[in-house]
């Protein structure tokens, strides 16, 4: 064999390699993708922010001792349903009576004192006028030195009268302060409604609340007749939600059943925190109140809950699938006069405008198909408002997710058949 036809052989059989390859890829392109198509239709869309929490009382109470001592006397349980001034704990009152005991003895001091000082002040002053009567009847026997003694002890009980005055304030402010620690031993209601928490028990020593209000808190009120769910929302989301905005709520607790809400308050700080260790990427969640207003009487404080608040609502509005909405890079706009500035001498660009677009693969009579750029509105729960860019009836590529990711203009499609979709709350028209 010569050199040629050794030569010749492998080229030969790398060419035919490549033709069956290119053809096999042929034949690939040409195959029609399977996807599913739905039409263009109306539908009653209702757009929704998501967000979890927990239910708690609108009006809650964290009962805290103001004094410290021993609980003698505890008189409800976890549970109960109390009225406001309700009886509901005694702390040892011994040290207060005492304390109480000795401020009203000073006070009878300081009055026995003030009563002894007002006798001088009338002794002096009798002195002092019958020195006078005499001086001005008989000008024997009284000196102006006696005379000026006498009126300088008259100034001095008055003296001592007014100090006594002001000790008898003094002690009554004492047994004032003292009946007020004497009565702080007596716990009642400060309002009404279910004991939710109670974390003390008879016998356990109540620790005054001033430095440490938390280990201070002896039992938690909570008015249960108005309950709100605190959720947390992104701060892309949040701006959606306005006051009033009605919702409905599910409750672990109650897996069966959805309740009624309605937003009550949007906080303006996020949850996040002004803590400068904080990182830069750290979520920003901001809470929302919502009350429930059909709550049943089993709930209880901390359920967990997760809230779906209605920001929006459209009536019959054109509609595609939430899966059938794509991104395509760099796609030329015509007409994007705007996109480019013009050239200095006044003329259009030459080079077309290119940025990202939302829109969806329109499915041809010839079952090839087109990228159409699309606007959308709101979002529900599955599908798309359509603001522009398709009319009513139009066939579109609705999934699946890959075959979306790669259609082109003018691939060949070919319909899938698929199960019935799950029910949803949008209403076709």
């Amino acid at each position: 064999m010569n050199k040629f036809v050794k030569i010749g052989l492998p080229v030969i059989a790398v060419a035919a390699i490549g033709g069956l390859a290119y053809v096999n890829q042929q034949k690939k392109n040409s195959k029609p993708v399977d996807v599913r198509i739905e039409a263009v239709e109306n539908r009653d869309l209702v757009a929704t922010v998501v967000a979890s929490g927990q239910i708690q009382p609108r009006t809650k109470v964290n009962v805290s001792a103001d004094v410290t001592g021993k609980i003698i006397r505890l008189a409800v349980k976890e549970g109960d349903m109390v009225t406001r001034g309700q009886f509901l704990l005694q702390i040892d009152p011994e040290q207060p009576t005492a304390a109480l005991q000795r401020s009203e003895a000073q006070l009878s001091s300081a009055k026995a004192q003030s009563a002894q000082t007002r006798a001088n002040l009338l002794q002096a002053k009798s002195n002092y006028d019958r020195s006078m009567a005499l001086r001005k009847t008989s000008n024997l026997g009284v000196t102006d030195e006696a005379l000026e003694q006498l009126k300088t002890a008259v100034e001095v009980a008055e003296a001592q009268m007014e100090a006594a005055n002001f000790s008898v304030d003094q002690s009554s402010a004492g047994v004032r302060d003292a009946k007020q620690a004497l009565s702080r031993t007596t716990i009642t209601a400060p309002m009404s409604g279910k004991i939710t928490r109670l974390v003390v028990q008879e016998g356990e020593v109540a620790i005054q609340g001033t430095l440490n209000k938390d280990a201070a808190t002896l039992l938690t009120i909570s008015d249960m007749s108005i309950l709100e769910t605190k959720v947390k929302v992104d701060e892309t989301e949040v701006a959606r939600i306005a006051v009033g905005d009605s919702a409905v709520i599910q409750i672990d607790a109650f897996p069966d059943t959805n309740f009624v809400g309605r937003v009550v308050e949007i906080s303006n700080s996020s949850t996040k925190g002004a803590s400068s260790t904080a990182s830069a990427d750290q979520a920003v969640d901001y809470e929302v109140k919502v009350q429930l207003i059909n709550a049943p009487i089993e709930t209880r404080p901390d359920f967990s809950a997760t809230a779906r608040i209605v920001t929006d609502t459209r009536s019959q509005k054109l509609s595609i699938p939430i899966i059938a909405l794509t991104l395509r890079e760099n796609e030329k706009i015509p007409n994007a006069d705007s996109a480019l500035p013009a050239s200095r001498n006044g003329e259009a660009p030459k080079q077309l405008a290119k940025r990202d677009v939302e829109g969806v693969f329109v499915v041809g009579a010839d079952n090839k198909v087109t990228f159409v750029p699309v606007k959308v509105g709101i979002t529900g729960e599955r599908h798309f408002e359509v603001v522009s860019g398709l009319k009513l009836g139009d066939r579109i590529v609705a999934g699946t997710y890959d075959a979306i990711r790669e259609l082109k203009d003018g691939t060949m499609v070919k319909e899938t058949k698929v199960d019935e979709k799950k029910p949803t709350t949008e209403k076709k028209s």
